[in-house]
Formats: C-alpha cells, sequence, structure tokens
C-alpha cells in the first residue's frame, strides 16, 4: 500500500465497455488514485485501451494483476462465472477489489468472495450504480428522513428496447447464471432493500421470449438460456411490501440508449419517484396533490468531496463515475466502502430465491447477512 502522499495504483480487470463507460473517467476525474495497469482476455482491446487510457501495464491474465506489487486495488469487470476466482485470488493478495455486479453465478459463489475479502482485511465494493443517482439519494434521504412517513409500497419498473440478437457469454447459465434477474433487476433490489431494508420473502418468476440464436452480424449460436424478463413481488421485514419487474424487449423504451426506469416510493405521508433518464429531478406527491417534479437540491448532486461537477455531462452517464469515488475514498479513509460486498450478496440470495420460486411454484423465506 502507497504512503498517504501517493495515489491509489488501480488495476481494472476486464477493459470492456463497462470499464470505458464508468471507471476509467472516474479514475481520471480522482487525484488521489491512478490506472496502474489494465488486463483483458483480447490483445486486440488491450492495444487499443493502451492507447485511449494512456496505460503502459497491460496483460492477458488477471492473476498477474491479482499477484503484483504494482497495485493495490482491482476492478473487476469480467464476465459473471469468473468473478469469484478473480475477487478471492486478489483479496488474498492484500488488494483491495470493487466488482461489477453481479457477484457470482449464485450466493455461495459470493459467499466466498466475501468470506475472503472480510478475511484479508481489504476494502470490498458492489458496483450498484444507480445508489449514486441523484435522485436516488434525495429520494432515501426524504424517506430516512421521515419526510414520506413510513413506507408502505416500492415500485420498480425497468423496461430497455434491446436487440433480439446474441448476448454472447450474457445468454447463457454456465457463464451468466441468469439474465435480466441477474443483470438488471439485481441492482433493483439492492436500492430496494437500501431503502426499505431487507427482504423477507419473495415469489417471482422469469421468462426468456427472444431465441437469440443469431449475431448481430447474422452468425448462427446457439440459443439463450437465460431470462429477458423477470418479475417478483416481496415482503420486506419491517412490513413494506414490494414489486419489480424488468425487460429487455419493450418496444419503443429507448430513450437515448438509458431506458425507461421507474422506482416509487408510497409512504403513509407521501409518494417519491426516480426516473434514470431525469436523475436530476424527482417526482414528488402527498394527499390531495398531484406527482409534480421537483429539482434534486445541489447537495445530493454528487457526493461531498467529489472532484466531478455536476452541471457537466450527461446527468444520466455522470454520476456513474462516483462509484470510483467512493471506492477510493474507502480505501483512504480505512472504511468499509457502499454498497459492500454483503448488499452484493444480500441482492444475490434475493435473486437466487427468485429462481427457486419460479421453479417450484412458491413463496421463499430469505435469511439475508
Amino acid at each position: 500500500m502507497p504512503s498517504s502522499s501517493q495515489p491509489i495504483r488501480i488495476g481494472i480487470i476486464g477493459a470492456g465497455a463497462v470499464s470505458d463507460y464508468h471507471h476509467v473517467p472516474g479514475i481520471r476525474l480522482d487525484s488521489r488514485c491512478v490506472l496502474a495497469a489494465v488486463c483483458d482476455t483480447s490483445e486486440e482491446l488491450l492495444a487499443k485501451r493502451k492507447g485511449e487510457w494512456g496505460v503502459e501495464r497491460v496483460t492477458t491474465d488477471p492473476l498477474e494483476i491479482c499477484r503484483g506489487d504494482d497495485v493495490d486495488a482491482v476492478v473487476i469487470a469480467t464476465p459473471n462465472f469468473t468473478h469469484r476466482a478473480i475477487a478471492v485470488e486478489a483479496a488474498n493478495h492484500g488488494k483491495h477489489v470493487m466488482c461489477e455486479k453481479p457477484l457470482g453465478l449464485n450466493g455461495a459463489d459470493v459467499q466466498d468472495m466475501y468470506d475472503a475479502a472480510r478475511r484479508n482485511k481489504v476494502v470490498h465494493m458492489t458496483a450498484f450504480t444507480y445508489r449514486f443517482a441523484p435522485a436516488m439519494r434525495y429520494l432515501s434521504h426524504l424517506l430516512k428522513g421521515g419526510s414520506l412517513g413510513v413506507p408502505r409500497h416500492f415500485r420498480s419498473q425497468r423496461f430497455l428496447d434491446w436487440a433480439e440478437t446474441s448476448w454472447g457469454w450474457r445468454q447463457y447459465k454456465a457463464t451468466a447464471g441468469a439474465g435480466d434477474l441477474f443483470d438488471m433487476t439485481i441492482h433493483r433490489l439492492d436500492f430496494a432493500m437500501d431503502l426499505c431494508g431487507p427482504l423477507a420473502r419473495v415469489c417471482g418468476a422469469v421468462a426468456r421470449f427472444a431465441p437469440r440464436d443469431k449475431t448481430k452480424e447474422g452468425k448462427e449460436c446457439p440459443p439463450s438460456e437465460v431470462d429477458d424478463w423477470s418479475a417478483l413481488i416481496g415482503e420486506f421485514r419491517d412490513g413494506a411490501v414490494g414489486v419489480w419487474e424488468g425487460t429487455t424487449l419493450a418496444k419503443g423504451y429507448h430513450r437515448n440508449g438509458f431506458g425507461h426506469e421507474w422506482a416509487e416510493i408510497n409512504g403513509a405521508e407521501g409518494s417519491a419517484v426516480y426516473q434514470l433518464h431525469e436523475p436530476n429531478t424527482i417526482l414528488l406527491g402527498k394527499t390531495g396533490d398531484d406527482l409534480h417534479a421537483v429539482p434534486v437540491p445541489s447537495e445530493f448532486l454528487s457526493p461531498l468531496g467529489s472532484p466531478r461537477n455536476p452541471t457537466e455531462g450527461e446527468p444520466a452517464t455522470v454520476f456513474r463515475y462516483d462509484l470510483m469515488w467512493e471506492f477510493v475514498s474507502a480505501i483512504v479513509e480505512g472504511r468499509e466502502a457502499v454498497p459492500s460486498f454483503r448488499d452484493g450478496l444480500n441482492a444475490q440470495l434475493v435473486a437466487d430465491a427468485v429462481l427457486v420460486s419460479h421453479e417450484e411454484r412458491r413463496w421463499v423465506d430469505l435469511e439475508l447477512e
């Protein structure tokens, strides 16, 4: 670990779009860290990123990054089935770890990751991006401050209009675990529990409509094995109830690529709504008053101390850079990152229970961390 005057040296494992879209811009904004190394299985992509990202140290071997003494922390943005092995190896070599969601293929994978991080006393973080959206941060403040009253209902919709061509590794159970449920709905499970507390039980279902047996170039491939629609009903420990629905096949819900997201709390005193395509605005309403748009107060547009200027860039994109700010802050301050692997584990256990519920056609009780 470098001294307090030296930047945190970060290695990115998985140089695809998510790292380019979220993590590298976050590193560039934060003077407390530097991009020290990049790993990807594609030598062609590595050569491209070497120039684009201005990094000299590149490798196709993730374990080389995990074991090297020139890296203090890693960001894992690789296929789901690889997360557990990389995260455990990194933690065992004293590296702080941020990992994309879902953390693993199932709760057992994620438990191994969480245990390794705690055993080695490293910072661990789940990349649940939407916790950092300004409207979500303000909604949490209103709810936890009592402005909405006791929460009664949580409601989530995540509708995307994606092409029905192959998802590559994301459409096979052995490499992805599940589809929309693990890729999209799991985010909404996380922030619902951040708002309303742990879930006690769920019932749910998944479905697959698109065969995805051709690539975007028209080449044939094995058909999809995972869901492109997921839904569930949940009961929270504190008595509130929740409803979630997600799909990648909602025609007409493009919204400049961001899709439709609606997350709503109905409390005893009022209602509030977060929408991804307008993350700097919240909808609020009370009895006798229709839901109406209210600008998110300036102090909730970015975390205190973040170097990001919230007035610059596309609002539905730039809040994602605060993931890295939180990760680095937790390392520098010697505290737990939020959201942690514990949050990733709890969301994974709920998602696993949805698959059990669908298979066995029953409610499933939960025992969360």
